[in-house]
């Protein structure tokens, strides 16, 4: 599997078990919730920046989202 589907069905997986919404996420990292969506589909490709903001939004260390 690609990583960067390996990466969406990690923070979607992270986002479902903080219990929080793909909008409340959305709004927690300050993104779109259509952006949201494109990353947690593997049809967005999220910079080095939206990662860290991911990471920090879902409080995990960003090495997690990577981590099968």
């Amino acid at each position: 599997m690609p990583l960067r589907k390996r990466f969406s069905h990690k923070v979607a997986a992270l986002r479902r078990k903080a219990g929080l919404s793909q909008e409340a996420f959305a709004d927690r990292c300050g993104f779109a919730r259509s952006y949201m969506s494109r990353i947690e589909r593997g049809k967005g490709n999220p910079s080095l920046d939206a990662i860290e903001t991911l990471a920090s939004g879902l409080r995990v260390p960003v090495n997690e989202l990577f981590e099968d």
